[in-house]
């Protein structure tokens, strides 16, 4: 069994090249990189395969038969890189529509975690533990208080309150 070298080396440069562009910030480059890995992909479970052989369904003959798994894969590859492609294009799309280009945008979360971790700053949802409590069955969970702290009570106030009422004032 001899494998074709065009063929691997063909299957590196899709793998390769698409790779690179998902990597990117444009939508539309990042759904090129996702078509040139799929078909990256689809060549590497073709030359995984092994040599051509006869129909697997037909055995009239004493001919090596093809391992069908592979051929199937490559199908089922081919038709979840199609609607992911879509989904991807119509992503594109829409983004161009609405904001004039189809950069993907840092995350505001992730910035903000990002300055936090550069300040070396906790969380505002983070308790220390205080180590000079006896250890008992239950003692790292914190504590459930009924009552309502001062520092709770003007921060609840401000809060608004849904009591499942559809909202009348038209926000989205």
């Amino acid at each position: 069994m001899s494998v074709d070298l065009t063929l691997i080396i063909a299957i590196g440069v899709l793998v390769a090249c698409g790779t690179t562009l998902v990597l990117e910030r444009s939508l539309t480059r990042i759904l090129v990189g996702f078509v040139l890995l799929g078909n990256g992909v689809n060549l590497f479970f073709i030359v995984a395969s092994g040599p051509p052989g006869a129909a697997p369904i037909v055995r009239d003959n004493g001919e090596r038969m093809a391992d069908p798994l592979p051929q199937a894969m490559a199908l089922t590859a081919i038709v979840i890189t199609l609607g992911v492609t879509a989904f991807g294009l119509a992503l594109a799309y829409r983004t161009w529509q609405l904001e004039g280009h189809d950069d993907v945008q840092d995350d505001l979360e992730d910035a903000l975690v990002i300055r936090r971790a550069e300040r070396d700053d906790l969380s505002a949802s983070f308790d220390e533990v205080d180590e000079s409590l006896p250890e008992e069955e239950g003692a790292d969970l914190p504590a459930v208080d009924d009552e309502v702290t001062d520092e709770n009570a003007e921060t609840a106030d401000d809060e608004p309150h849904n009591d499942g009422a559809p909202d009348a004032g038209g926000t989205r």
